[in-house]
């Protein structure tokens, strides 16, 4: 290390450090840096005496404030929810039918039941309703497999499909294939056919049609139009939740039926959010 000396050019001494020739000046901070620095050293000593700061063998230090962001939430949800009584109060004492033909409450319907479907249906069905191909309807179109009336909509987001409740919603497809109730060259028949139907152009007169009528119109009704009091969805449009709409795709729901589940949300939401998911939901597939 070399001694301190000043530097002939900027007039600074030195600090004695020196790399490859190259001299370290002795140079200090800003005052205001300084200051700054202090001031910020305090801060933190006053922070850590008025909040909540240091973990402890139990819990951890209050402050003498004894500030509680999570007590702050609470006040601030009781001052929401006391807001909006006024409109909770309506729409639960109201049907989902007046609530519809109420410009206000059906405004105030929608926006709660936007927020309440992000919060407990877009996981499965995704934003806005879209649906996920091969596992979860889409509900922003109009094909309604329990029906797309307000009340509909309102039975099935209540107590949902194939669960435990009493009111469930609740069908069964056979498994044709692995049961045995169809071979494989007869599952390959009506797949053709219902394909057919999918695509506007039925083959009429063809061996499927046959199977069709004999095993599938009892609960997908003449013309493949559906039957909404047992859940079975139309085969005569291009829209489906499991499978694609092809014959290779009709074949393995017919071989090995797919189907879903929804819970009872009547278990876990209060009745005036069924009714705004039941009025948001209604909206997007411009229901029945």
């Amino acid at each position: 290390m070399a001694s301190a000396e000043k530097d002939p050019i900027s007039g600074i001494y030195t600090t004695g450090h020196e790399w490859d020739g190259i001299k370290e000046l002795n140079t200090p901070m800003p005052r205001w840096w300084v200051y700054v620095f202090w001031a910020c050293i305090i801060w933190s000593i006053g922070y850590w005496v008025v909040y909540p700061t240091w973990p402890t063998t139990t819990g951890f230090t209050p402050g003498i404030w004894h500030y509680s962001s999570r007590e702050e939430l609470e006040k601030e949800l009781v001052n929401q929810k006391a807001a909006r009584s006024q409109w909770l109060s309506k729409i639960d004492a109201a049907s989902v039918e007046e609530i519809e033909n109420d410009k206000a409450l059906r405004n105030y319907a929608l926006a709660g039941g936007r927020i309440a479907f992000g919060e407990n249906c877009a996981a499965c069905h995704g934003t806005g309703g879209v649906g996920t191909p091969g596992a979860y309807p889409n509900l922003a179109d109009d094909v309604w497999l329990w029906g797309g009336t307000l009340a509909d909509i309102q039975q099935t987001i209540t107590h949902g499909v194939r669960n435990d409740d009493p009111d469930s919603r609740n069908s069964v497809m056979p498994s044709f294939g692995e049961d045995g109730l169809l071979t494989a060259e007869q599952i390959k028949q009506v797949a053709d056919y219902v394909a057919s139907v999918s695509h506007k152009t039925p083959a009429a007169g063809s061996p499927g049609e046959a199977i069709f009528a004999e095993n599938c119109v009892v609960c997908h009704g003449e013309g493949a139009v559906g039957n909404k009091d047992v859940g079975a969805p139309p085969l005569n449009t291009l829209v489906r939740t499991f499978t694609k709409p092809t014959s290779e795709g009709v074949a393995g729901q017919v071989t090995k039926p797919k189907m879903g589940s929804m819970p009872s949300w009547g278990r876990r939401l209060d009745k005036a959010t069924i009714k705004e998911l039941a009025i948001y939901v209604h909206s997007l597939g411009g229901g029945q």
